[in-house]
């Protein structure tokens, strides 16, 4: 895991040794990111928009047959990244507020009597194995969450603190609905605050990504997740590399590390 870290680490500086990107670049690779990030978060969790409809309803057109829901968890998502990017610009510490900030944002128009507030029933993760703590224990768990944050997550790769803040958080579920949209965005304001791109869980991992989730959960093992999320952040690069017309270059390179597509 640690030469995989260290592949990470180099074309981080390599894709730091490009900046600042083109502002042609930067618009055209955000406006893909949140596209694509909006459609597998939310495809993950149900939404039967495609991509294109996806990218229809964040024009702001209805698509016919789909429910109002599905239109605003698309909206809501977009809302939610940009957020996400603020944070990321004031550089804060992670905190509650963000986080109900966030979820807030996630469930907005759609249960605005839950959203951004913790839950107060026991709720059951269906296809998993791992049960979510009792109501009662949630708001002193968040606190703990947040201290363990400020401590000893700060000394981990950034990947790996990614996905333990992933992780550690579904694990606890703190609300009743939205928390795996809400935990990949916390996954990718971590990673962005460190500098590396925003990974994609597309919705075709989604087998894999529940079945390592759920085993961190009931062993506290969290290899195999974190080297599901290692393994995409090696793909999230690809889309500078190509903006930039060094895929072929960068291919190359991987190849020569034994991390070859």
């Amino acid at each position: 895991m640690s030469k995989l870290f260290d592949v990470l680490d180099q074309l981080k500086v390599k894709l730091d040794a490009q900046r600042p990107l083109p502002p042609e670049i930067v618009r055209n690779l955000h406006e893909s990111l949140v596209l694509q990030w909006t459609y597998h978060s939310n495809a993950i969790e149900g939404n039967t928009l495609t991509l294109k409809e996806t990218k229809v309803a964040l024009e702001g057109i209805t698509i016919g047959g789909k429910t109002l829901r599905e239109h605003f968890e698309v909206i809501n998502h977009r809302e939610a990244i940009l957020m996400v990017e603020e944070l990321v610009s004031q550089n804060q510490p992670l905190s509650e507020w963000q986080i109900k900030a966030l979820h807030q944002l996630v469930l907005k128009n759609i249960d605005p009597d839950n959203a951004g507030q913790y839950r107060k029933i026991n709720v059951l993760i269906s296809g998993a194995t791992h049960t979510p703590p009792d109501a009662m224990q949630v708001a002193e768990l968040m606190q703990n969450f947040i201290s363990w944050y400020q401590s000893e997550a700060q000394t981990l790769h950034p990947i790996e603190r990614a996905a333990r803040v992933h992780g550690e958080f579904v694990k606890i579920h703190p609300f009743v609905d939205g928390n795996g949209r809400t935990a990949r965005l916390l996954m990718n304001l971590e990673l962005m605050k460190a500098g590396f791109p925003a990974l994609l869980i597309q919705v075709e991992q989604r087998l894999a990504y529940y079945e390592t989730l759920d085993h961190a959960h009931c062993t506290d093992n969290y290899q195999a997740f974190i080297d599901l999320l290692a393994h995409s952040s090696l793909q999230s690069f690809k889309p500078y590399w190509w903006a930039l017309g060094i895929q072929q270059e960068m291919d190359m390179y991987l190849e020569e590390l034994g991390y070859g597509a």
